[in-house]
């Protein structure tokens, strides 16, 4: 009880003194009081405030790389720590973040050493404001040794965390490029990822590595003086998955894209309005770069009349014509000219079914850097395809389509996806069905090759119906009644070729029964 007492009488004896003496004699007893409280400690503390200044306006932005690199150890023994941690989850995002809780401590290793963060907020006087910040706490002894490192690894931390947790958009142009926004946007949520692409292994694992290697060269391209994109070219039939491709780099590398409708674009000073408005860590895609404008006309086969001709015609005409549209020249200085260089970390991409249909500037070295060639399915696209859809990691008919493949029979992706797709119900059913969709297009029977000939009646039919029309039997009888198209002793070879993959289907199917 005395000890009390006299507790109290000292507390009284404090808020007497408080209302006696002057407020620059508190404030200076209280600043003493702090700087005998550091001399003793053996750590430091350096504060982290939400605002620059003193008029709040201007955002600290180490305040919210801080914030950002304590939700990315989001760990047990992180979490173990804070007693009490803000949730929460935007609309747009399926992940969970933490916010450390007002007047809560977490505490950091770095180096061998402790350190630890404490979140204050306080409610300003007379206000309804609050003031926020962060409070560092870190050894003493190893303060300036410890400070710079620590901050970095904190900004590279969030900023990493930042990339991959933040809401990725697609963007498209709307026709009005040169004024303040030429793009409008939508969440970009495309399912595409490497794992579910039909690629053959050592080209999936060549794409990965090199967009590995784009994303953290960095410090490569400054050194070696190239602004830091990269270009890739991607050529192959429709359906071979290109833009499944583009969606599964950017899901790689979590950018966002930029898919650019030249047809949109007035002019090339609009392009180059497109290009400044684009952010870094971006994918820019041209599709079907050969065919959007008239840009890949081969200009060495042309007679030098005929371009003078179309230069004077154009000066007659007050050169409406080539300032109204985008020309070689603008694309080419977007994609590898002095503006091409106004942001870091982008890749364009282009992409056409026809690679030389395409002006040998634009894919040059240095534009186009990595050309993508993609095709029909090998065995192992094919085997991915049928994990994805079936959930089958070997069937027996895994043999015949290997037969057919050699034989010429291969399907884009797209094609072989339709047939799992429609029967992925039935995965024996699903099988017969691709290995007859093989077995016609060996022949011609199908997508879009032989149909000319004897099976210009089945023309009006569904391609999947005319797979299922008839036999190999039945096609080598009405071959040779109808004369054939030429080339006989191919066409014998070939459906030979098929009749004995019908053969070891049917005793496949009766080892089966028994």
């Amino acid at each position: 009880m005395e000890i009390l007492s006299q507790m109290w009488s000292f507390l009284g004896l404090l808020t007497v003194l408080q209302n006696v003496l002057p407020t620059q004699l508190l404030s200076l007893l209280h600043s003493f009081y702090e700087s005998l409280q550091d001399f003793f400690s053996p750590y430091s503390y350096l504060e982290v405030p939400e605002f620059n200044g003193y008029c709040g306006v201007d955002v600290n932005d180490l305040y919210r790389q801080v914030n950002l690199y304590l939700n990315s150890v989001n760990n047990p023994s992180t979490a173990a720590t804070c007693r009490r941690l803000t949730l929460s989850r935007s609309k747009s995002s399926n992940r969970i973040s933490f916010t450390v809780a007002p007047n809560q401590t977490v505490h950091d290793s770095f180096s061998n050493h402790t350190l630890s963060w404490t979140h204050h907020v306080d409610t300003v006087q007379d206000s309804l404001e609050e003031k926020r910040s962060f409070t560092l706490k870190l050894p003493k002894r190893h303060h300036h040794t410890l400070l710079s490192p620590y901050l970095d690894h904190v900004t590279s931390r969030a900023e990493e965390f930042e990339r991959v947790s933040r809401e990725r958009r697609l963007f498209t142009n709307n026709g009005h490029g040169s004024y303040e926004s030429g793009w409008v946007s939508v969440p970009f949520r495309h399912p595409s990822t490497f794992e579910t692409l039909a690629l053959e292994p050592d080209l999936k694992k060549q794409i990965t590595e090199d967009l590995t290697a784009f994303a953290n060269g960095k410090e490569f391209y400054h050194r070696v003086g190239r602004a830091w994109k990269r270009g890739y070219l991607l050529h192959g039939p429709p359906g071979s998955g290109k833009s499944s491709l583009i969606a599964a780099m950017a899901n790689y590398l979590c950018y966002d894209v930029y898919d650019l409708e030249l047809t949109k674009v007035s002019d090339n000073s609009e392009l180059r309005a497109l290009l400044i408005q684009t952010t870094n860590r971006s994918i820019i895609v041209i599709e079907d770069i050969d065919c959007t404008v008239d840009l890949t006309v081969d200009r060495m086969m042309k007679p030098r009349t005929t371009v003078m001709r179309k230069r004077k015609e154009m000066v007659a005409r007050g050169e409406q014509e080539e300032s109204g549209r985008v020309t070689l020249s603008g694309l080419l200085n977007f994609t590898d000219g002095l503006w091409s260089c106004c942001g870091e970390e982008r890749i364009i991409v282009f992409t056409t079914n026809y690679r030389d249909n395409v002006d040998p500037a634009l894919v040059r070295c240095g534009r186009m850097d990595v050309h993508v060639s993609l095709g029909t399915c090998g065995m192992h696209a094919f085997k991915a395809l049928v994990k994805n859809y079936l959930g089958l990691d070997s069937h027996p008919a895994f043999e015949l389509v290997e037969s057919c493949l050699r034989s010429g029979g291969a399907l884009t992706p797209a094609q072989v996806g339709e047939v799992l797709l429609r029967n992925r119900g039935d995965a024996d059913l699903a099988l017969r069905d691709v290995v007859a969709a093989m077995q016609a297009k060996i022949l011609g029977l199908g997508h879009g090759e032989g149909m000319e000939c004897d099976d210009a009646a089945a023309a009006g039919r569904s391609p999947e119906s005319v797979l299922m029309v008839g036999s190999p039997e039945s096609w080598m009888k009405k071959r040779k009644e109808s004369g054939g198209c030429g080339g006989g002793s191919t066409w014998e070879k070939k459906v030979k070729f098929l009749v004995r993959l019908r053969s070891l289907t049917k005793s496949d199917s009766g080892r089966r029964g028994v």
